[in-house]
Parts: C-alpha cells; sequence; structure tokens
C-alpha cells in the first residue's frame, strides 16, 4: 500500500498505523515521487523501519545524517529518529517500507537484553544494510520475505514473519556495534522535534524566529545552527516551505480559493504566495489546482 501523504501530528509524530489487522507490522512498497511533496518529509515514529530500495536510488537524511541507498542495499532506521527521502535525480526510486514496533521484534523475555538497549542508543540512529556483506544480504533477504508474505498472507503467515524478523535483528546486531548513551544527543533531538512542532502547530499564524528558538530554549544563534545542521536551511525558510506543503492539500479541495488557501495557510499576500509557490512548485498555486483537477 502506497502512502501518499501520511499524516503526522504536531511532534512530527507520524500518525500512519503500521500493523497488519493482527501484527503490529507494516510493509509496503513506496515510490518517493508518488507522495503529494514528490519527497518523504521529515517524521518520526516509535516504530523501528527497515527499507529496501528495489528501483533508483534516493537520499535518505537520519538525525543529522544523510546517505545515498541503491536499488538492492538497504537502511535500518532507529525508533524515534528524525528521517526523510528525496528521489535522486528522478530516478524512479521505490523501496519496500517494513516498519514494526520495537516489543514485538522478539519475544517479551528477550526484549530487554537483545532490543531494547539497541533501540535506546543514541549512536545507532541508522545503519547501512550492505548487500555485500553477507548479514547484509541476510537482511535484505528476509525483508523481501516479509513483504511477500504480508502481500500474499499464507496459511500462518504471521508465525513466518516473526522468524524473519528473529532472523533480520539476529543479523542486524551481530554486527557488535558500539553503544553509546549520550543526553545531549537526545536533548538535541527533543529540541529540535519542539521546535518542529512550534512551526507544525502556528504556521497559519505569524512566526518569528525568536518564537521557533524559545520552544526550542535555544538562542536565535543557536537555533538557526539547529536548523542548518539538521534540515540545510534557515527556521524561517523551513516555516515557508512549511506553509507551502500545507497549501497543497487545501488546493486540491474543489471550492479551495487561492486568496484564501494563501490566508489559511499563514501568508498575509496573495501576490507573495504565488511568487514563492511558483519557486517552490515550479507552476502557480491555480495551475496546480487545475492539473490536479483535470
Amino acid at each position: 500500500m502506497q502512502v501518499t501523504d501520511f499524516r503526522r501530528d504536531r511532534n512530527l509524530k507520524e500518525l500512519t498505523e503500521h500493523r497488519t489487522v493482527v501484527l503490529p507490522v507494516a510493509c509496503y512498497e513506496t515510490t518517493i515521487t508518488e507522495n503529494i511533496h514528490r519527497y518523504i518529509p521529515l517524521h518520526w515514529h516509535d516504530e523501528i523501519q527497515f527499507v529496501l530500495v528495489t528501483q533508483g536510488e534516493a537520499f535518505f537524511q537520519v538525525n543529522e545524517e544523510k546517505t545515498m541507498v541503491r536499488a538492492g542495499e538497504g537502511l535500518f532506521i532507529n525508533s524515534g529518529c528524525l528521517h526523510l527521502a528525496e528521489d535522486l535525480h528522478d530516478s524512479g526510486c521505490v523501496y519496500i517500507c517494513l516498519n514494526v514496533a520495537p516489543e514485538f521484534v522478539l519475544p517479551r523475555e528477550l526484549y530487554t537484553a537483545y532490543v531494547y538497549p539497541y533501540v535506546q542508543a543514541t549512536s545507532l540512529p541508522y545503519i547501512f544494510l550492505n548487500p555485500q556483506k553477507e548479514w547484509g544480504a541476510s537482511i535484505v533477504d528476509a525483508v523481501r520475505s516479509i513483504y511477500r508474505l504480508v502481500s500474499g498472507q499464507p496459511l500462518m503467515y504471521e508465525i513466518d514473519i516473526m522468524q524473519q524478523l528473529a532472523c533480520i535483528w539476529k543479523n542486524l546486531i551481530a554486527g557488535g556495534f558500539p553503544l553509546e548513551y549520550k543526553q545531549e544527543e537526545r536533548l538535541k533531538s527533543e529540541r529540535m522535534k519542539r521546535m518542529l512542532n512550534y512551526v507544525h502547530l502556528h504556521y497559519a499564524e505569524k512566526i518569528s524566529l525568536e518564537d521557533i528558538a524559545r520552544a526550542g530554549q535555544l538562542s536565535r544563534s543557536e537555533c538557526c545552527r539547529y536548523f542548518k545542521k539538521m534540515l540545510h536551511q534557515s527556521p524561517l525558510s523551513y516555516v515557508i516551505d512549511y506553509r507551502i506543503q500545507r497549501s497543497l492539500l487545501l488546493l486540491r479541495q474543489p471550492d479551495a480559493n487561492v486568496t484564501d488557501v494563501a490566508y489559511l495557510v499563514g501568508f498575509n499576500s496573495t501576490s507573495y504566495f504565488i511568487d514563492v509557490f511558483r519557486k517552490v512548485r515550479g507552476v502557480t498555486p491555480l495551475a496546480y489546482k487545475k492539473n490536479w483537477s483535470s
């Protein structure tokens, strides 16, 4: 199931329910450019995530780090980590996305020793899954198997999924990754989430740099440094981009008016909204609305 516009709450936490009817597991194929934004916007969720690129290539950013993943390669993204994905050079990137509740990976008796220390570690925001290495190839094959099981749902497929998950996790942690628990890293992530939360809650209002910095309990200069490092843009540029993102959904409404949409998403000038929209999307808001309706 392609998720073209997954919902996020005001903390950027994804609201898509990652589960089948029975299991706290979701596995589906995603084409990045079919998302309403043509990329997967910044978000996070409690579930751990395994990504397997099956076509094209994409940049995945996890917290502050960015890595390229090509067809046949994969990525493990840890619980609670901010992440986004962008298709590289319109390559038609498609990937299998496997989201799993951490407590479901292994039986409860093994969770404390073999899962909890890894999902809590600040030193493991993501792990690149290299199919050229035996452990990476095993994980990639298991993700493919789970995708087939979720899609086909053969008899007792739930048990097969549990077996594959145990195989994935054993191969992942067998690499002996060093585990660190740095409070400053956890605090940095929480501050960033609070600042983004503020923007997402107040985007329709007048927002100043001071407002955003205050939400993260930072100075203005530190606030700018956080955004530049994480999002490669200024806080106020992010506000404008987010307003444009929100306008896309409104413009798709049959009776939407460009002027009304401009004010609803926080622009105090229709002409400025049109200019910014054209720069970001390559078309005017009205042209976007007409293209969507046709």
